[in-house]
C-alpha cells in the first residue's frame, strides 16, 4: 500500500515551490470536532465509529477531496503507518496509539491529509513545496467551509473552535515552516534565534515535529496559539518571523562564503564523496551530509549534473531527505530491514542516485 508516494515528483518534497532554497515546505493545519460528540481521547468506541463512519460517507462529495484515498488505520501496517509519518502526513499519535476506529484521508499528490480520531476528531492539513503559506491555506479553508456544510463543528461564541489541547482553541489553526538553516548552525548563531522565538510564542521542532531532533539542519517553525488571533494574522506573523530567519540565514550564508570558502568547498566535496562511496551509513550522518550538499546546489559551489545527469538536482536532494528513512528502505526492499540492513541498503540508494560506483 501507498508504494505509488514514492514515484510522485510533485508533491511538496520537489523543491518547486517559492525560496525553496531555505524554505523546504510549507504546512497549514485545522482541528476540527464533530458537536455532539466527546472529544476522542473520552469518546466511547461506538461514538468515534460513528465519527469515521460519518467522514468515510462524506469526503467523496468535499471537491478538494474528490480521488482522494479513505485508509483505516486497522488496514495499514505499522511499517505502512510509519512510512506515512515520513512523509508528514500522519503524526506519530495516530500510528502509535489503538488503531481502532481512526482513519485518514489522503490526496493523491499528497498535499492533503486529514486525520480521523486522532486527538481531535478531525486534524487537517494541507502542505506545499517551498514559502507557499497563502495558498496553503486557501486549499484549506475551502476544504474547511466545504466540510461544515455537511456536519455542524463545536464551537463557542465567546472562545471559538474547541478542541482537546487548548493551545488550539479558538480557529483550531496552526501554520508551519520546514527550515534548511545550514549556514546558521555551522556559524553557531541558531540557538540565539530559537531562542527568540521560544519568547515570542513560536515553536521550534525537528524534521518530523514535535519531540524529534533537528536533523539535518531543518527546524519547524509553527505558531504556538491560536485563540484571539485571525488565520489571516496567524500567517502573516509567521511569514514575517520566517522571512526574518531567511535574511539572517543569508547572511551567514555570505560570511561562509565570503570568509570561509575553502573550508566550505571542502566540506561540500567531501559530503558528496562520502555519499558516493559509503557502504554503510546511518540515517544522522546522511542527512548531514545531503544537508551539506544541498548548500553547496544552493550557492552554486556544486551543480546538479555533478552528480546526477538524468534528475533535478535540488528535487533529488529533497527526496532523498525522506526516501533514506527507515520504513521508506523497507517500502524500497517490500521487506523487514534491520538496522545494518537499513544502513547497507540506504548506502546503495545514495550511491545509485548520486552517481557513485556499485559494489
Amino acid at each position: 500500500m501507498f508504494e505509488y508516494f514514492l514515484t510522485n515528483k510533485n508533491n511538496w518534497l520537489s523543491a518547486k515551490g517559492p525560496e525553496s532554497e531555505i524554505v523546504f515546505s510549507s504546512r497549514v493545519r485545522l482541528a476540527r470536532n464533530l458537536e455532539g460528540f466527546l472529544f476522542a481521547s473520552k469518546a466511547s468506541s461506538a461514538q468515534k465509529k460513528e465519527i469515521l463512519s460519518k467522514m468515510q460517507s462524506i469526503y467523496k462529495d468535499i471537491e478538494k477531496l474528490k480521488g482522494s484515498a479513505f485508509v483505516k488505520r486497522g488496514d495499514i501496517s505499522d511499517i505502512d503507518g510509519q512510512f506515512l509519518l515520513e512523509r508528514h502526513l500522519v503524526s506519530r499519535e495516530l500510528i502509535a496509539e489503538s488503531k481502532n476506529n481512526k482513519g485518514i484521508i489522503i490526496s493523491n499528490d499528497e498535499r492533503i491529509s486529514i486525520m480521523v480520531n486522532e486527538e481531535d476528531h478531525l486534524r487537517m492539513q494541507v502542505m506545499a513545496s517551498g514559502f507557499d503559506l497563502k495558498n496553503c491555506w486557501r486549499i484549506l479553508n475551502e476544504i474547511d467551509n466545504d466540510l461544515s456544510r455537511k456536519v455542524k463543528f463545536s464551537f463557542s461564541s465567546d472562545l471559538g473552535y474547541l478542541t482537546a489541547c487548548p493551545t488550539n482553541v479558538g480557529t483550531g489553526f496552526r501554520a508551519s515552516c520546514m527550515l534548511h538553516l545550514p549556514a546558521l548552525v555551522f556559524t553557531k548563531r541558531i540557538n540565539k534565534i530559537l531562542e527568540l522565538l521560544a519568547r515570542i510564542s513560536f515553536t521550534t521542532r525537528g524534521l518530523f515535529g514535535e519531540g524529534t531532533q533537528a536533523l539535518g539542519n531543518f527546524f519547524q517553525i509553527s505558531n504556538q496559539v491560536s485563540l484571539g488571533l485571525s488565520e489571516e494574522e496567524l500567517i502573516d506573523n509567521l511569514i514575517g518571523v520566517v522571512n526574518q530567519i531567511k535574511d539572517q540565514e543569508i547572511d551567514a550564508r555570505d560570511t561562509l562564503v565570503k570568509k570561509f570558502k575553502l573550508n566550505l568547498e571542502d566540506n561540500i566535496w567531501r559530503a558528496l564523496g562520502l555519499l558516493r562511496n559509503s557502504r554503510l551509513i546511518t540515517t544522522k550522518e546522511a542527512l548531514g551530509h545531503l544537508s551539506t550538499l544541498s548548500l553547496g546546489l544552493d550557492l552554486g559551489i556544486i551543480k546538479g549534473s555533478d552528480f546526477s545527469v538524468s534528475e533535478d538536482g535540488k528535487g533529488l536532494i529533497n527526496s532523498l531527505f525522506i526516501i533514506i528513512q527507515p520504513a521508506h528502505l523497507q517500502k524500497i526492499e517490500s521487506k523487514s530491514l534491520k538496522g545494518a540492513q537499513r544502513d547497507y541498503v540506504r548506502s546503495e540508494i545514495l550511491r545509485k542516485k548520486l552517481g557513485g560506483k556499485d559494489v
